[in-house]
């Protein structure tokens, strides 16, 4: 089962293992990330620090069987580079009923984006994806930790239509 589904440019690194595998409880991890499983390098990087109970699975983002994974019996946190890569997620069969919940977890500044959390930054572009994620029924929300309050996609959009845009 996908326990979550977590947008993060960093992919797998310490935040994930020291915080978000012990509170949902997964089994498994899968980086769904086409650069990272082309890379030997970017691979052996982010399996080292893995505990030897935790398997991963770095695999090109079109390669992942989004049913088997939700119907399995272990539970999975999928990692996804970005929003374009979660779109092409769920336009490859990724949905709410495989995964209700999806995490924003960081998403880095560049020219353009703009804030709705510390380590959340969108494009309207990408802001617009969010809120067709969460028309089609996933829960959105973005947090960096757990320990942080989720922010709804709702809450999202408001706290970007507050900002002016930026050069």
């Amino acid at each position: 089962m996908i326990a979550l589904v977590r947008v993060d440019n960093r992919l797998l690194h310490g935040q994930i293992l020291e915080t978000w595998v012990p509170l949902l409880k997964v089994r498994s991890i899968v980086v769904a990330d086409d650069e990272a499983a082309g890379s030997p390098l970017a691979r052996a990087a982010m399996t080292l620090a893995l505990p030897p109970d935790l398997p991963a699975s770095i695999q090109p983002l079109g390669g992942v069987d989004w049913a088997a994974l939700a119907a399995g019996p272990v539970r999975v946190l999928v990692l996804l580079r970005d929003l374009p890569d979660l779109e092409r997620a769920v336009a490859g069969g990724l949905g709410p009923a495989q995964a209700p919940r999806i995490n924003l977890g960081n998403v880095h500044f560049t020219a353009g984006r703009l804030p709705v959390t510390p380590s959340v930054f969108l494009s309207p572009g990408e802001m617009e994806a969010v809120e067709r994620l969460a028309h089609a029924g996933f829960e959105v929300e973005a947090r960096a930790i757990p320990s942080d309050a989720p922010v709804s996609a709702e809450e999202m959009a408001r706290r970007y239509k507050k900002r002016p845009a930026s050069g």
